[in-house]
């Protein structure tokens, strides 16, 4: 396996080689040659299938030509659900580095494990390529401001999977509450409840046969194999993943900061534990964390092993003002009165369960129109990476106050802990040789 470094040094001769070979077809489909963005989605399992279906319903201006995964079987299936559904197959790369080098891709999604977002996406800048990443766009806070920094460098657009962003039902109650419709909003709370089973305690196994496991850890120290990660479990591991905070609790979070109006807070709490299993699971399945502001408040609360619902809801959030309340959640509203008194409710359909892995929806496929748009016509993304990098970074900071299990204290220009050494030591994290992003 070649190191980052390795690989940057290559990546420019690779490029020019491949632009020098390319036969006039190829060249056609170039992003200025017709009206097509071409994408390649790199991280095969669950969630690229809500990328393949929003690309599908954006296929005027958008293909699908490049995909990549490091488990082959899981590549030749995804790659013949993007025949399908364009009628054409897609180059198929285990190698994402491949990828990058060709120049009939212009944008890249990225759907795969939470250790990867970032380093993954500074190297397709600086590839040259546009880049939509999932949430969280990065496994730490060090790495999220790299990002940022990178993108500013870099020029390409970067978008954040957070797709409530261009959902029309949260762009109209979002503008409604900063136009005084619950009063002066002050407090919001957001939850996530689920009824996930135990992961166990993994044994060494030997590696698939499918499966490049060097590649899929790529950036994170190496770590032997064992049969309880792949293909999800990975998101329960600190190595590799960054707990429910940033798995689900990132989407309602950012939902309340843009409700509320705020960025970066003053002071974090969170307190929680595991306790519905004792297995491997290293993060918490049950969490409370506070984010405290000058005059305003966001919580959000966490029960990943216990369906119990607030609001008869799986998850959400409620907006709390001078004049009255809010819930919302991906199928609508309801606003209520400072009683708690419904007065207002508007519906546009049923939200999809916390179980679901996929979430292929509406808003997902709007968020992709305004991903591909920003790149043709120059439209203003809903979620540039400057603004979802802050709900990221703060629910990490949550994790470190978790760790700690103390209350952390913010610069909030930067996020910084103050007056905490030990803290601060987490804000970034160790790499493999050879892999750590730089720009």
């Amino acid at each position: 396996m070649i190191s980052r470094r390795e690989f940057l040094d290559t990546l420019a001769v690779g490029a020019a080689g491949l632009a020098v070979s390319s036969t006039a077809k190829s060249y056609a489909q170039i992003l200025g040659a017709n009206d097509r963005v071409n994408f390649a989605v790199i991280g095969l399992h669950s969630r690229a299938y809500a990328h393949l279906a929003s690309l599908k319903a954006n296929e005027k201006h958008a293909k699908i030509t490049h995909v990549c995964d490091v488990d082959s079987n899981t590549l030749q299936k995804f790659a013949g659900a993007v025949q399908q559904k364009f009628g054409e197959a897609p180059a198929a790369d285990k190698d994402f580095r491949k990828t990058l080098a060709s120049k009939d891709v212009d944008a890249i999604t990225i759907a795969t494990p939470d250790h990867w977002h970032t380093p993954m996406a500074i190297l397709g800048l600086q590839a040259g390529k546009h880049v939509y990443v999932e949430k969280p766009c990065s496994h730490n806070p060090a790495e999220g401001a790299l990002l940022v920094e990178a993108q500013r460098k870099y020029g390409k657009k970067v978008q954040m999977g957070t797709q409530r962003r261009s959902s029309p039902i949260y762009i109209d109650v979002v503008q409604k509450i900063h136009e005084g419709l619950v009063g002066r909003a002050y407090y919001a709370k957001a939850w996530y409840s689920n009824t996930r089973k135990s992961i166990g305690v993994g044994k060494p196994a030997p590696v698939p046969a499918v499966l490049d496991w060097d590649l899929w850890q790529g950036p994170a120290p190496r770590q032997p194999y064992k049969d309880n990660v792949q293909p999800y479990n990975w998101h329960w591991f600190k190595i590799w993943g960054t707990g429910e905070a940033l798995n689900n609790g990132t989407h309602e979070v950012d939902v309340c900061r843009w409700a509320l109006g705020v960025d970066l807070p003053n002071r974090i709490t969170a307190s929680g534990g595991r306790y519905q299993f004792k297995d491997d699971w290293q993060f918490y399945d049950t969490l409370d964390t506070s984010f405290e502001y000058d005059d305003k408040l966001i919580s959000w609360q966490d029960q990943s092993c216990n369906g119990m619902k607030l609001y008869n809801r799986d998850r959400g959030a409620v907006i709390v003002g001078t004049t009255g309340s809010v819930i919302l959640d991906p199928a609508g509203y309801e606003v209520f009165d400072l009683n708690g008194k419904k007065i207002n409710e508007v519906a546009e359909g049923k939200a999809a369960a916390s179980s679901d892995l996929t979430g292929a929806d509406k808003m997902t496929d709007l968020h992709f129109a305004n991903f591909i748009a920003a790149i043709q016509t120059g439209e203003k993304l809903n979620q540039p990476i400057d603004s979802g990098n802050i709900s990221v970074t703060m629910l990490q900071l949550s994790n470190i106050a978790w760790e700690m299990k103390r209350e952390l204290h913010l610069n909030p220009q930067n996020g910084h802990i103050l007056n905490d050494a030990e803290a601060m030591k987490l804000w970034g994290r160790e790499y493999e040789k050879g892999w750590a992003p730089r720009l």
